[in-house]
């Protein structure tokens, strides 16, 4: 396990999805509400990706993407954050990988492990994902050194890939460099 304190910066890679309300409106806002944190910063946004829903599928289109972030925060410290967020943006679970306004994963960060009841990175189910590893492949660098590019495009090769073919691009994203502290 990499150490990691709250003092070192680390880029971070979250999954985000919605497909209740205006999802589109609301990921951009998940995003604004990540970069208006005083310890994350949005470097990289994939485009947005429109998908059918996996494991409970009575339930409306997802909007898929992900990001890059940067981040003086500890993987745990983090995770709370993105459940916040959650929360503010009117997140309800009732039904396990039901419909939900908005949804924030913790995928990756710098290669760090964990495995404890309330946090597992990397993410246990992200190279399964079609929908997760797609808008991945938008972000993730290929001289990324922790090794999630190389995870990344040797799992979209996979034939088996669940949702493979429910995945569409639906536009692109233009995260506004300038806005927040983004960049700074």
């Amino acid at each position: 396990m990499i150490a990691h304190s709250t003092s070192e910066s680390s880029e971070a890679y979250i999954a985000l999805g919605a497909n209740l309300g205006d999802r589109e409106q609301t990921l951009l806002e998940a995003l604004s509400l990540l970069d208006e944190h005083p310890h994350i910063s949005v470097l990289r946004c994939s485009a947005l990706y429109e998908t059918e829903p996996v494991g409970y599928v009575d339930q409306p289109a997802f909007l898929n993407m992900a990001v890059a972030v940067q981040v003086m925060l500890t993987p745990e410290q983090l995770l709370t954050e993105l459940l916040d967020i959650e929360n503010r943006l009117g997140r309800v679970r009732d039904i396990r990988w039901g419909p939900r306004t908005v949804d924030l994963d913790l995928l990756w960060m710098q290669g760090e492990t964990r495995d404890t009841e309330l946090l597992q990175l990397p993410h246990p189910r992200m190279g399964e994902r079609a929908f997760v590893l797609v808008p991945l492949s938008d972000i993730v660098p290929e001289g990324e050194i922790s090794g999630l590019y190389t995870f990344v495009h040797s799992s979209l090769s996979l034939s088996v890939l669940d949702g493979k073919d429910g995945i569409q691009l639906w536009k692109t994203c233009n995260w506004p460099i300038e806005s927040g502290h983004s960049g700074s």
